[in-house]
């Protein structure tokens, strides 16, 4: 097999071990915090087994500020994702998370210096358009609670590839720790019962969907560019709402799916005019 069409299927199936995320979510009856908690338990556990020890184990960055503010971010970016999935349709709290991209183009002059060019304004103004029709419509005080936590869950997810650019290869540390971060943090909040198939669905939400599916990530970032990564990443948020309206019937909004449309088109836009400014997965 030629190396790239290797890398865009390994990128490709982590994008879809990724989407399965809402669905997983959904479909436990269990709450935010307590799906939240095992899901980076086992998350963290296989973490360690898949990834070489040298690649979580080591001390280098373990005191730096940006490595302590990168696992925090990780933390926050988590759970208020799986919140955000539990208040609202699952098709608005990935397109919001995946709207991340655009939070990192608008504050990287400020953050790390790099400059703001003619697309990334168009670019941001296209999807921050896009990101205010998910507002629109039928005002539930739930789902609008849902849709604020998945925008603020965009945020961390910004924060930690601002923080990554200045220590990118502390990565998969970032990773494995921030998952266990995680699960320290909300461990006060949650009760330890569960049932069989709650048990399955997380063991496999933590082992399946976040550690293997980046495990396969990284191992095709070898042999693609960031933009084909990129684009082929974007398989997650199209296939996130798909699985679940195929399984669980959740039907998004007519504005939502435009502002998704947006927001792809947006992100998709940037990705093929020049190379993107976001070059890590997304840790939902």
């Amino acid at each position: 097999m030629q190396p790239q069409r290797k890398g865009v299927l390994l990128v490709a199936a982590a994008a879809l071990l990724w989407s399965t995320g809402g669905l997983g979510i959904k479909a436990v009856a269990e709450p935010a915090l307590k799906v939240t908690f095992y899901r980076s338990l086992f998350a963290a556990i296989a973490l360690m087994i898949f990834l070489p020890r040298d690649a979580w184990a080591t001390r280098r960055w373990s005191s730096t500020p940006a490595f302590i503010a990168a696992i925090v971010s990780y933390a926050a970016c988590l759970t208020t994702f799986v919140i955000a999935t539990k208040w609202t349709t699952a098709a608005n709290a990935i397109f919001l998370q995946y709207a991340g991209a655009i939070w990192v183009l608008l504050l990287s002059p400020l953050v790390v210096h790099e400059p703001m060019r003619a697309r990334d304004a168009t670019a941001i103004g296209a999807a921050l358009g896009g990101m205010a029709l998910f507002f629109v419509g039928r005002f539930e005080t739930r789902g609008m609670a849902g849709n604020a936590m998945a925008l603020l869950s965009s945020v961390f997810f910004a924060a930690l590839i601002l923080l990554l650019r200045r220590e990118h290869e502390a990565s998969r540390a970032t990773v494995t720790w921030g998952n266990v971060l995680t699960a320290i943090a909300v461990l006060p909040f949650i009760d330890f019962a569960l049932s069989p198939t709650s048990l399955t669905v997380l063991v496999f939400l933590g082992a399946f969907q976040i550690a293997l599916a980046y495990f396969l990530f990284t191992r095709g970032l070898a042999y693609v560019t960031a933009t084909q990564a990129s684009l082929t990443g974007m398989l997650e948020p199209i296939c996130n709402p798909l699985w679940v309206f195929l399984i669980i019937g959740e039907r998004p909004s007519p504005f939502a799916i435009a502002g998704a449309a947006v927001v792809l088109t947006a992100i998709g836009w940037h990705a093929l005019s020049g190379e993107p400014a976001t070059e890590l997965p997304a840790p939902d």
